[in-house]
């Protein structure tokens, strides 16, 4: 009779732990989603693109109307599609051809691609 005790306890904790992780990836979909609307306010509109990478999760590229550009990370691709589904922008396939274009760099970013190539990057 213990046994099925047992049993019955382990059935009820199944769903309530997957509810309690359910809760949290929503809380952290949500948290990407106001990142993502702020970097999209700040720079007058934003678009996106995922890419998964791996165990670190997915990637969320974002490239505002002005050009700027930065990632976040969701700790999977479900995550990521929500919060960009919850912040309502445009989500690419693939970052190329006209979405890539968008993109505008700075001298920051122009020095690191130098300093590569003028051995600035490896010791």
């Amino acid at each position: 009779m213990a046994d099925n005790t047992q049993q019955t306890e382990d059935a009820a904790a199944a769903p309530r732990a997957d509810r309690k992780e359910a809760a949290r990836q929503e809380r952290r979909a949500a948290r990407l989603a106001k990142q993502i609307g702020a970097f999209a306010r700040r720079h007058g509109g934003a678009e996106g693109q995922l890419a998964y990478v791996g165990q670190r999760g997915t990637r969320i590229s974002l490239v505002g109307e002005d050009g700027r550009w930065g990632d976040l990370f969701a700790p999977s691709t479900a995550v990521a599609q929500d919060a960009v589904e919850k912040a309502g922008i445009t989500v690419h396939d693939s970052f190329d051809g006209d979405f890539a274009a968008k993109v505008r760099t700075g001298p920051y970013e122009w020095k690191r691609m130098a300093g590569i190539q003028l051995g600035g990057g490896a010791a």
